[in-house]
């Protein structure tokens, strides 16, 4: 299976890069707080979504992302 990093920097690169993750977990059905629904995690088998997002003990689904920006406020937007 591929995984993928995404690494992104500055102002503009955690601005963009927070918006790639929202149409992410809007593609993959993944829930603001991490969670998938329970319809479907039980539909079916597609797991392309573990591409860009790890999970968890507790089930939750991360980004595989890193955010770097000398500004802390951009960074406090997007998490």
């Amino acid at each position: 299976m591929r995984e993928v990093i995404s690494i992104h920097i500055g102002q503009a690169g955690v601005q963009i890069g927070n918006a790639c993750w929202e149409l992410y977990c809007l593609e993959h059905g993944i829930q603001p707080d991490g969670q998938m629904p329970s319809d479907k995690s039980l539909g079916g088998c597609d797991d392309s979504f573990s591409t860009f997002f790890s999970e968890t003990g507790s089930g939750r689904h991360v980004p595989r992302a890193v955010m770097i920006d000398l500004e802390p406020t951009v960074i406090g937007q997007s998490v």
